[in-house]
């Protein structure tokens, strides 16, 4: 998922904003929904990705390891089908660091 976010130590990263790449892999129990094919029987994955855009798209963090912490949180709390979730953030445009890296991210674990 690609988000523009505001998140960063810096003062120009809050108030002009970055592009983020966020994956985020769920664990839930699909032995229902493969059974039956209702979207009722799983977790929406249009639904998550709301979440997680709220939550990047949202208030502004200092540090990925928040973002990262309250995008899972918000999963968590909404989806009770979600078992555990790993989700990994990764921010493109990095001030103050050599162009020659790619990105910088965190990637967090969070289980019920």
């Amino acid at each position: 998922m690609r988000f523009h976010g505001r998140h960063g130590v810096l003062q120009e990263e809050t108030r002009l904003g970055q592009p983020f790449v966020v994956d985020a892999s769920l664990q839930v129990d699909t032995l229902q929904a493969g059974a039956t094919d209702d979207l009722a029987d799983t977790v929406s994955y249009a639904d998550v990705y709301k979440d997680i855009k709220g939550v990047v798209e949202g208030e502004p963090c200092k540090l990925l390891e928040a973002v990262a912490h309250r995008a899972c949180a918000a999963v968590l709390a909404q989806h009770s089908g979600v078992r555990e979730m790993r989700l990994a953030i990764r921010k493109l445009c990095i001030p103050g660091v050599p162009s020659v890296v790619e990105s910088v991210g965190v990637e967090v674990y969070r289980h019920r």
